[in-house]
């Protein structure tokens, strides 16, 4: 079995050089122990891990493992999309939304082991914009601090991420959009207009508690308010898988929609922030079109 392992070495607490150094011999070390053939390399910038996936695809890689957060996880899914080669994930992000659904154990050693001898299994990809995402994509707030920490650089967290929110929260202002859905155009308002492959951001945070990653469509979560006040009383519903039951909630399954915004429309997928120029995204989704070991 010829394993390939796409370091992130940004991701994480430790010093860079130190962590990529610990990341690769523990790999080097378990894998082998597998009795898998690992190749183990260290992503340099963005979209470079997506390369590096499908350079190991090319040499024969059976199993391309994704060790970095959701950012990391998104760049290698999205170059095997439609192939036979199946992800795995070293969760080592501060959201780890599709790991935490798909059963991935969070220490690396377990993980890695998980990789190698969990059965494979295909799942539903999404698309948004011409960009593919494998867990959650959206406009609207989330889509707002998305493109916040990608402004503002250093290094994510669950604190920092949370100092942001509060921040952000009492400040945004939704902007109006059409959502156009089988033909039909209706006008649309809300806070957070969510995408979901998979029931969660991360951390435990389901806003989509009911999202399959395997039914061939993607739950659409809207979420209505009229103060910042009253989005943040709705916050512990996320973490109580409670959240569509809440009044200004509303959640539909789509295969497709059309979304329309004054431009440039910003929108982000699996936490990358992303802007349409036109004012104009597509969504759909891709059943069955990517291979997971879980």
């Amino acid at each position: 079995m010829r394993v390939a392992v796409i370091i992130n070495p940004a991701a994480g607490r430790a010093p860079g050089a130190v962590r990529a150094r610990r990341r690769a011999d523990l790999a080097a070390a378990v894998l082998e122990a597998a009795g898998a053939t690992p190749d183990v390399f260290l992503s340099e910038a963005p979209g470079h891990a997506g390369d590096l996936a499908r350079a190991a695809v090319a040499r024969g890689a059976s199993i391309v493992i994704a060790w970095g957060g959701d950012g990391t996880v998104n760049e290698v899914g999205a170059a095997l999309v439609g192939g036979e080669a199946s992800l795995a994930i070293v969760p080592a992000g501060s959201g780890n939304g599709l790991a935490l659904a798909l059963g991935i154990p969070r220490e690396p050693a377990a993980a890695l082991r998980h990789a190698v001898g969990a059965q494979s299994r295909r799942i539903d990809v999404g698309e948004i914009g011409g960009r593919l995402f494998l867990n959650i994509a959206g406009i609207g707030f989330d889509a707002r601090i998305a493109d916040r920490f990608a402004r503002e650089g250093g290094r994510r967290g669950l604190r920092r991420y949370a100092v942001m929110v509060a921040r952000e929260l009492f400040t945004y202002r939704a902007e109006p959009c059409q959502l156009t859905v089988d033909g039909c155009v209706r006008e649309h308002r809300s806070v957070l207009l969510v995408i979901a492959n998979g029931p969660q951001w991360g951390n435990g945070a389901r806003i989509a508690p009911h999202a399959r990653l395997d039914d061939g469509l993607l739950d659409v979560v809207s979420v209505s308010a009229r103060s910042p006040f009253r989005v943040a009383w709705y916050l512990p519903r996320l973490f109580t898988g409670t959240i569509d039951r809440v009044p200004g909630v509303t959640t539909e399954r789509l295969a497709s929609l059309e979304i329309t915004g004054r431009p440039p429309l910003t929108f982000h997928v699996d936490g990358n922030p992303a802007r349409s120029d036109t004012g104009r995204l597509s969504v759909s989704v891709h059943p069955g079109a990517l291979a997971v070991r879980a």
